[in-house]
């Protein structure tokens, strides 16, 4: 059974996520959900890097994660999410995606080298298929343009971006830059300095220099990122 080892409060459990592969990405993502309050159970067959998270994760284990038998012993089959983090071997990827289907997984979280990797993992059943490298890029070649920040990509066409506020746009509420209706997008928040964020409201006043995250179509957040 997936085991709760402890709680967070009277009000909220976390849900227990199982991590297949500690590598980069997998590592990174099990100690944030552990951060998070999640109970992890980080599997590789890299025994060096399953003692090396030993200490920060609730559970660390060498397994071979395509054997139905060795997942159904540590009882993965019994976890709601199960995230599939392993990098490079695809054949090792799949056929662990193909196991947790066949084991009854309720969710199935997995990162996907290429969109031909993702095509299959989706074919096979995934929930959620991840590309952190070409998400990543995307994120970062909005920073990289000057424009924006930092962005977010929701789908395939909204994101979320954080820009700083235009000059023309100091001293004046959101109520009277009229901000959805001119440019078709929505401030979420604001800050000053890129610290202290606070939600937006219609009377929120625009200072020099404020950080704003604004959320709507992509197209027209590169619009709105470029007035001045």
């Amino acid at each position: 059974m997936a085991k709760r080892l402890r709680t967070m409060g009277p009000e909220r459990i976390e849900t227990p996520v199982a991590v297949i592969g500690l590598g980069r990405f997998g590592s990174a993502l099990a100690l944030e959900l552990q951060a998070l309050g999640h109970e992890v159970l980080g599997i590789d067959l890299d025994s060096e890097h399953v003692q090396q998270y030993a200490p920060l994760l609730t559970r660390t284990v060498t397994a071979d994660s395509t054997s139905a038998d060795a997942m159904r012993e540590l009882g993965v089959d019994t976890f709601e999410r199960v995230v599939v983090a392993i990098g490079v071997d695809l054949e090792a990827s799949i056929l662990t995606v193909s196991m947790l289907k066949e084991i009854g997984v309720a969710e199935i979280w997995a990162k996907a080298m290429s969109d031909s990797h993702g095509r299959i993992l989706t074919q096979l059943g995934v929930d959620h298929v991840i590309f952190p490298e070409k998400d990543m890029g995307k994120r970062i070649a909005h920073s990289v343009g000057g424009d924006q920040l930092d962005y977010i990509e929701i789908d395939e066409g909204f994101a979320m971006a954080k820009t700083i506020a235009a000059p023309s746009f100091v001293g004046k509420s959101l109520t009277e830059l009229a901000i959805r209706r001119e440019y078709g997008v929505i401030v979420v928040a604001t800050a000053e300095g890129d610290v202290n964020y606070m939600p937006a409201t219609p009377d929120t006043v625009i200072g020099e220099g404020e950080c704003l995250i604004v959320a709507g179509p992509k197209d027209k957040l590169e619009t709105f990122s470029r007035v001045q």
